[in-house]
């Protein structure tokens, strides 16, 4: 498993900080009557590096109010972040000084996949995405959404799923047992690297197409979606051990009279959360217009979804690929930091393969807005047993965003 100098285990229980050591304390408090457990807090890098008298190329370490430290990362946006946990309606500090880190196992990470049709993807400790690039929209297919990969460990896996699935040796031997007529063989050989099939830790049995997938965002002129299609510039700006970020730039737009319209959207996992938050900017766009987030509905499971614009979350239970087989089920899910206008189930005219529609939640995006929200899935096979587990998560994790918690640096 990757290693990185940023982070840190636990000290010994015999460390003790001494007074004589510059420190900075970060004051953190809860304001709901939730705990907060492994909540990732931001705070300003610069401002420490400053209050500390320190160069931005020194080391830190991060230690919680029991003296244990905690792991953290410096992020291309300047910031210092690390997981912290809270009593409901509590206070605690944790305090920030200069020193040497140990290495700590990296849980996420992601990548551009140019062997694959120039996917990203990218997993933390909890789930695992795709997003669908150029090399696929030069071949024709039409994958628009995001995808899903399950997974049910905290290791890395999507990179190993990948060289597997993509094994030259492997397809040799396929393509040589088709051309002799041994197509069982063939086929068998085949499940045996296929990151469709669960070899152990998850597979990829969630079904995008042209849809929004499992939370993609598209503009919604007169009521009609405008899909984004894949991305045409991507730029990894996070790489673990805690955050992974991505920027991904797409093809321009027509929108109504504008006719350039550039997308580009800034997404981020964090390690612990089932959900990417991510922001969503269009350039040159003239006049404010509906945004929709979507999950797609699928034909095995029609009504499996909740929309709660008042809590500020959507959600779907999917079938995946294969609902006769054993692969679970993949849940869904989009939560909004602010108010939701609309959140409603909207079918097709006609079916689109199994795709029924989307579950959607509607808001109006003004121009040069940041228009942010959270997407993302988890699977009955990895701490999701039941529906109600997945909308309870989203219900608390929508309440945790719209009451964000308060942190000073002193």
């Amino acid at each position: 498993m990757k290693k990185f100098l940023l982070a840190f285990a636990c000290v010994a229980a015999s460390y003790s900080c001494t007074d004589e050591q510059q420190a900075v304390t970060v004051t953190i408090t809860n304001p709901l009557n939730m705990e907060r457990s492994g909540e990732m807090v931001e705070v300003s890098a610069e401002e420490v590096f400053r209050k500390l008298n320190l160069p931005d190329t020194a080391q830190l370490v991060v230690y919680d109010d029991k003296a244990q430290e905690v792991p953290y990362q410096l992020t291309y946006d300047d910031k210092l972040i690390f997981p912290a946990s809270v009593a409901a309606q509590a206070t605690v500090g944790y305090t920030i000084q200069e020193g040497e880190p140990i290495l700590v196992n990296t849980v996420v990470y992601g990548r551009q996949y140019p062997e694959r049709a120039d996917d990203v993807a990218w997993e933390n400790d909890r789930a695992a995405y795709r997003a669908y690039g150029p090399a696929l929209q030069r071949s024709g297919e039409k994958a628009y959404g995001y995808d899903v990969f399950t997974k049910n460990t905290e290791e890395l896996v999507v990179e190993d799923r990948y060289r597997m699935e993509l094994d030259s040796a492997s397809w040799a031997a396929i393509h040589a047992l088709q051309q002799a007529g041994k197509k069982a063989e063939a086929d068998s050989l085949r499940q045996t690297i296929s990151y469709h099939v669960d070899h152990g830790n998850g597979m990829d049995c969630y079904a995008v197409g042209p849809t929004l997938g499992g939370g993609t965002s598209a503009l919604m002129p007169d009521g009609k979606l405008i899909y984004p299609y894949c991305y045409n510039e991507c730029e990894v700006l996070d790489n673990g051990p805690l955050r992974f970020t991505v920027k991904l730039v797409y093809n321009p737009l027509v929108i109504k009279n504008d006719s350039n319209v550039v997308e580009t959207r800034i997404i981020q996992l964090d390690k612990g959360s089932q959900l990417n938050k991510t922001t969503v900017n269009y350039a040159y766009l003239t006049a404010e217009t509906p945004l929709a987030t979507g999950l797609v509905i699928h034909a095995a499971h029609p009504k499996e979804y909740v929309c709660n614009a008042e809590k500020g979350y959507i959600a779907y239970a999917d079938p995946t690929t294969e609902p006769n087989a054993d692969n679970g089920t993949v849940y869904v899910g989009a939560v909004f930091p602010y108010p939701v206008t609309e959140a409603k189930a909207e079918l097709f005219d006609a079916p689109v393969g199994d795709a029924l529609g989307h579950v959607l939640a509607i808001s109006p995006y003004a121009p040069d807005d940041d228009y942010v929200y959270y997407w993302g899935s988890g699977w009955s096979k990895y701490g999701f047993a039941a529906p109600e587990d997945w909308t309870n998560y989203l219900e608390n994790f929508a309440a945790k965003v719209r009451n964000p918690l308060q942190v000073t640096i002193e």
